[in-house]
């Protein structure tokens, strides 16, 4: 990342708030790295070798268990669930694992794998539920150069929950995604107030003519922008790779950008103190014409990545 971590609460570079077997503890009960003022959500990843496990205790929290590579063993107050994963984020949609709230859960990874744990503070208990691949509604959103895939597994339309939406997107090299900026930082009329999570990878998109390692090789990355909608200050443009993190506590957000040659990829994680469990945004009104440009042009057909 470009940005020095210190000089903001909202970008955490890869590693940076590791411990415990997590590569990546942020927002949650156990987290060692306090962000002042994040209070709604939470994201846990962790890479583990063939055979490896790890616990998470019972907490006022709901969770999503996401396969970010290879499939993964689910152990939920004395439940099992086989979680059969994929070979990675840019391979198409996995099915997930949502455990609601005071569960403990055993990870396993019986051939080695990545996952996440996207996470929120919650009280009211909803069921624990596999949803399988089958169930993952994939939106194609946006057109041209704003084309991105949408895997909506854990929005309110998809998965009955408490607080949290959860989803990824995934955007080929050279496209704008979470464009055009918007917010949702109030609860008025057609907004509601959510703290959002942005956990990124990126890889190198097939058919570049990448260098040998000696040579320099690849380093894939891409751009995210979050400023200020109101008095309060904040001004991120980070540059961001794999398993970096982007924190948006209110302003406008957007566009996560990726250059030529590289392609992205990013879990939301958003959660609120507001009534109703429901994405409702305000585009910037400086950019959201752009919206209208759509309707003339194609998909991107490189969408959806895993055809």
């Amino acid at each position: 990342m470009t940005a020095n971590p210190a000089s903001t609460p909202w970008i955490h570079p890869a590693g940076s708030t590791a411990h415990d077997g997590w590569e990546l503890d942020l927002g949650t009960p156990d987290a060692q790295t306090a962000v002042e003022g994040w209070r709604h959500t939470g994201i846990r990843v962790a890479q583990l070798d063939a055979g490896a496990s790890l616990n998470l205790q019972a907490q006022a929290e709901e969770r999503i268990i996401i396969p970010l590579s290879g499939g993964f063993t689910v152990e939920a107050d004395g439940e099992r669930f086989e979680l059969t994963g994929r070979r990675s984020v840019f391979s198409g949609p996995t099915d997930v694992l949502y455990t609601g709230v005071e569960k403990a859960l055993t990870l396993t990874a019986p051939s080695g794998g990545r996952v996440a744990v996207a996470s929120a503070a919650a009280q009211q208990h909803y069921p624990t539920r596999h949803v399988r691949l089958d169930e993952v509604p994939v939106e194609l959103r946006g057109a041209g150069v704003c084309s991105r895939e949408v895997h909506n597994f854990g929005t309110p339309a998809t998965l009955e929950a408490d607080r949290f939406i959860v989803c990824e997107v995934l955007t080929p090299a050279g496209n704008w995604s979470s464009y055009p900026p918007h917010k949702h930082d109030e609860e008025k009329d057609g907004e509601t107030a959510l703290e959002e999570i942005y956990y990124f990878e990126m890889q190198t998109a097939d058919g570049m003519p990448v260098p040998a390692e000696d040579d320099g090789g690849a380093d894939p990355m891409g751009y995210q922008r979050v400023y200020a909608s109101d008095s309060r200050e904040i001004d991120v443009t980070a540059e961001v790779r794999s398993g970096d993190v982007v924190l948006v506590p209110y302003g406008w957000h957007g566009p996560a950008m990726t250059p030529p040659g590289h392609d992205m990829y990013y879990l939301n994680v958003m959660a609120g103190p507001g009534p109703i469990r429901q994405w409702l945004i305000s585009d910037d009104p400086h950019h959201g014409w752009i919206r209208k440009t759509w309707d003339a042009q194609e998909i991107d057909p490189r969408l959806p990545f895993g055809g």
